[in-house]
């Protein structure tokens, strides 16, 4: 470890691939954009060949190379350092392809709902309007602990493994928010009445 920080003072691109790797372990990442400039084309191509959409596939590259700086702290001395990055974009292009599908069953599900043809009177706008700004008065009380999580979880429906990735916390912490976020919403639209 002390080898490859004294290294990195003195030139990365000299540095082999482990050495890169175990340096963005310890929290120096320097040596990332290395990583990126010999896999980064080889990542992009298997992505592809996995069929991620063109559209997309920059940027999952990037995902991948960013999410394997947390990633480093599973990393087995002795394996493949490229191969180690085509795992971590396996699990990046399924988390897009989760997160695709989401949005897709949203769509699905706001596009079989059957609406009524019916204008809406200027009394539905003002109580439709007076409902958002209740809501979105009772969740700008909450902490913004609180509030991310319910956000997360609740209105953008990400799973509870999900959000709490995203906020690098542990699942049971982001339910413990939501649950004392819902319990907060419902206290503050009681105490603010349309």
């Amino acid at each position: 470890m002390a080898q490859a920080r004294r290294a990195l003072g003195s030139g990365l691109t000299s540095l082999e691939d482990r050495e890169l790797v175990a340096a963005i372990r310890s929290g120096n990442v320097s040596g990332l954009g290395i990583l990126f400039d010999r896999y980064g084309a080889d990542v992009r191509q298997l992505l592809l060949r996995l069929g991620v959409n063109a559209r997309d596939v920059d940027d999952l590259t990037q995902d991948t190379f960013l999410d394997s700086i947390v990633a480093a702290a599973g990393f087995r001395d002795g394996a493949s350092v490229r191969s180690w990055l085509f795992g971590v974009a396996i699990i990046v292009m399924r988390r897009h392809r989760r997160s695709l599908a989401r949005m897709f069953k949203r769509v699905e599900r706001w596009a079989a709902q059957r609406i009524e043809p019916r204008v809406a009177t200027p009394s539905d706008e003002l109580e439709w309007t007076e409902d958002a700004a209740r809501s979105q008065r009772a969740l700008s009380q909450l902490s913004a602990k609180k509030r991310d999580a319910f956000v997360l979880v609740v209105i953008e429906e990400l799973s509870g493994d999900e959000a709490a990735a995203t906020l690098g916390i542990t699942v049971a912490t982001v339910w413990t928010r939501v649950h004392y976020a819902r319990r907060e919403l419902m206290q503050h639209l009681e105490l603010d009445p349309p």
